[in-house]
């Protein structure tokens, strides 16, 4: 057999979760990987909520009675979830591994509460970025300058930022977004490397072997 038939490109797929104060520049980052890289896909959570105006099901969300979510968490149907504000959401499993074994990247935005019921369910596969903000004072300025809340909203937010960023150490990476073409350069870069991980390459295997017949 030819050797240069065999797929050593081959892989398993990855779950990337970008974690961040709000206000830090995960929303963004997240958009420019989504435009830029079409093998990896937003992960689609589930909810309990109903369908806002516009919002379509398995395309925003997907939309579960609260007895249907109930179900699928009693059959460990989904890699996190939680409970926010008397409306559930979560992250059904098993579209996030059909994804995985097709070779497929799926990002999660997500909080760190999140990515530690996700690493609970899948280690191996996640990879865990942090994204800190250069100081406070620029932090609080990108929240007031787009002008999406309140100054009362921007408190809280800024207050519950601390907390955040202490989980900091729980990530495998973490981006100081001082500069945002270097943050998604350093993005980029991340997952690159860790697509080549060799624990990632699943047909390297067969290929090393055919190399070494005989």
């Amino acid at each position: 057999m030819d050797t240069n038939k065999v797929d050593y490109t081959k892989r398993r797929g990855l779950l990337l979760v970008l974690s961040s104060p709000s206000g830090a520049g995960k929303s963004t980052l997240s958009r420019l990987l989504l435009e830029k890289d079409d093998n990896i896909s937003l992960s689609i959570s589930a909810t309990t909520r109903a369908p806002r105006p516009g919002e379509v099901d398995g395309e925003d969300y997907h939309f579960y009675s609260q007895a249907e979510f109930n179900g699928l968490v009693e059959s460990d149907g989904f890699l996190e979830y939680a409970t926010v504000f008397d409306h559930s959401y979560g992250t059904p499993a098993e579209p996030v591994e059909a994804a995985l074994e097709a070779g497929k990247d799926v990002l999660f935005d997500i909080d760190w509460q999140g990515t530690q019921q996700l690493n609970q369910k899948v280690g191996a596969d996640l990879v865990r970025v942090f994204i800190l903000p250069p100081s406070k004072s620029e932090l609080e300025k990108r929240l007031k300058t787009r002008a999406q809340d309140s100054d009362e909203v921007v408190a809280k937010r800024m207050a519950k930022a601390n907390s955040e960023i202490s989980h900091w150490a729980e990530y495998d990476y973490v981006i100081v977004n001082d500069d945002l073409a270097e943050a998604e350069k350093e993005l980029f870069t991340i997952l690159a490397a860790e697509r080549m991980k060799r624990a990632r390459q699943s047909g390297l295997t067969s290929f090393v072997s055919e190399l070494t017949k005989g």
